[in-house]
């Protein structure tokens, strides 16, 4: 006796979440978070809008599924170490200020798990692997790459998110003065028992 035979046809609702990725990920791109409606992102997938809550919930979680966001990070084993900080600070000063998607990403992630399980992919997965070529101790690179997020996210959240005044009024220079010395110490400095 033999079993039921298995197709190997994509499921209908397959194609469905494909066709909702897609169209979530050009909605975003074009229209940018705040500006993009679960409603448009329904009529360019030519589907109904319940069956977008029904397969991400919300919109925060559509966009936790649809953002593919690379931090591009600089490679750094050309640079002299004791310029890591620096250099790290003003990169993430520049993706934060020209690209609207992280600072929606991170918006999303304090109040949505699907956002917040994408932010912690996004900077687990990069940021360790370029603290890694660096030369950490493996035993350590994660865990100085978790703390090299714990100050960018938070100057993010601070200055993009809450727009906290003192935050908002330093300018990039007054910022990497601040913030990289801390930096330098999470990616060179020798392990905190």
């Amino acid at each position: 006796m033999t079993g039921p035979a298995h197709s190997t046809r994509p499921r209908r609702s397959d194609a469905t979440r494909a066709a909702i990725l897609l169209a979530a990920r050009e909605r975003f791109a074009t229209d940018g978070y705040e500006r993009a409606t679960i409603r448009a992102i329904a009529a360019d997938a030519r589907i109904d809008p319940s069956m977008v809550m029904r397969y991400y919930g919300s919109k925060e979680g559509l966009f936790a599924a649809a953002a593919e966001f690379d931090l591009r990070l600089p490679v750094l084993t050309d640079v002299p170490p004791e310029r890591f900080g620096e250099l790290l600070v003003r990169h993430f000063l520049a993706r934060w200020e020209g690209d609207e998607t992280l600072a929606a990403l991170l918006r999303a992630a304090s109040t949505n798990p699907g956002a917040a399980e994408k932010m912690r992919e996004i900077f687990a997965d990069q940021l360790t692997t370029v603290v890694a070529t660096l030369g950490a101790d493996p035993a350590t690179a994660a865990r100085r790459a978790g703390l090299v997020a714990s100050q960018i996210l938070g100057l993010a959240f601070t200055r993009y998110i809450v727009q906290l005044p003192p935050m908002v009024d330093l300018g990039p220079d007054e910022l990497v003065s601040w913030i990289a010395p801390t930096l330098q110490r999470y990616l060179t400095g020798p392990p905190q028992s």
